[in-house]
């Protein structure tokens, strides 16, 4: 989700009913704590709620350093990336890359968790490849190594984001371990995240795809969890409101060049449920003021009305 839940969208998820909302990864080679796009990763507002730090490496002793860092920073939890498929992330040994290398998860685990005081939490695929599919290796290792609760997403990192997360593996990791068991994959209902705790076990879901363009999602499911009952989908004046306070804080927080085209890709997932012929899309993205954006919005939803 780097590039997606910055700070502006961790605090609108968590304002629409989010538990928690992991800031996006950072990578743990200082050499690139200066640059803007990691500068804008390690900003936190006490709106986005609690501070959990996602950090990225393949170094123990780095990873460590990292995490120091950003606690220091005012970091509340230290969350440790190994699911992340993507390849410019994984040929450098970092991200789903490590579950090929049981040793070394070991070896960053104690590094980071002997190094801050506290909590420290990991993701994880259920494995490289379907047929070394170690998620209950790894869980087992981050267990008995001090992490405090491990999120799990359906998927090896060969099946990146295609195909349908499978649950079983997450439910044999669940019984597998004492520590909490957070599933991920494809939850993008709340009958489906009712689905997945009962059939898991998992004593948390967590949903990052499934916000893209429906941030309401968390307090849907809260309610459907809740009562049985389904919430009212938000009117259309309330997606108005959040989705053009949403482009302006995006506009804030990164200026005019970059806030952009964040908001080109926000309102591009937004729009995929509000207008399916993708129109409006077009004419959005060949915008290229902030001024423009927010006019062009404020008409679009005025012809709605």
């Amino acid at each position: 989700m780097a590039g997606i839940t910055d700070q502006p969208f961790r605090e609108l998820c968590c304002r629409l009913g989010a538990g928690l909302a992991v800031s996006e990864m950072v990578l743990a080679n200082p050499k690139v704590w200066n640059t803007d796009k990691s500068l804008h990763r390690t900003r936190h507002s006490e709106l986005a709620g609690i501070r959990s730090v996602q950090i990225a490496g393949s170094d123990p002793q780095e990873l460590a350093f990292a995490a120091k860092v950003n606690v220091n920073d005012g970091a509340q939890i230290i969350d440790i990336n190994m699911g992340c498929p993507a390849k410019k992330v994984n040929k450098k040994l970092a991200g789903s890359a490590l579950l090929k290398e049981p040793l070394l998860v070991e070896q960053i685990v104690k590094s980071v968790v002997d190094a801050v005081s506290v909590p420290v939490t990991l993701k994880i695929r259920t494995g490289w490849c379907e047929n070394t599919r170690n998620g209950i290796e790894i869980a087992k290792i981050a267990e008995h190594n001090g992490i405090q609760s491990l999120v799990v997403h359906g998927r090896t990192r060969n099946d990146f984001y295609k195909g349908d997360a499978e649950y079983d593996t997450i439910k044999a990791i669940k019984q597998a371990i004492s520590i909490p068991v957070v599933a991920n994959g494809d939850i993008t209902s709340p009958e489906k995240a009712q689905h997945v705790l009962e059939y898991t076990g998992a004593d948390a879901f967590m949903i990052g795809r499934g916000a893209q363009g429906q941030p309401w999602i968390f307090r849907e499911i809260n309610h459907f969890l809740e009562t049985g009952q389904h919430l009212s989908p938000p009117s259309l004046e309330e997606k108005r409101s959040i989705i053009i306070e949403h482009v302006k804080e995006l506009h804030n927080f990164y200026g005019d060049f970059m806030g952009l085209r964040f908001a080109r890709k926000h309102v591009s997932w937004y729009m995929q449920l509000l207008e399916p012929d993708k129109k409006f899309r077009s004419i959005f993205n060949a915008l290229e003021s902030t001024e423009d954006q927010l006019v062009a919005l404020t008409r679009y939803f005025d012809n709605l009305t």
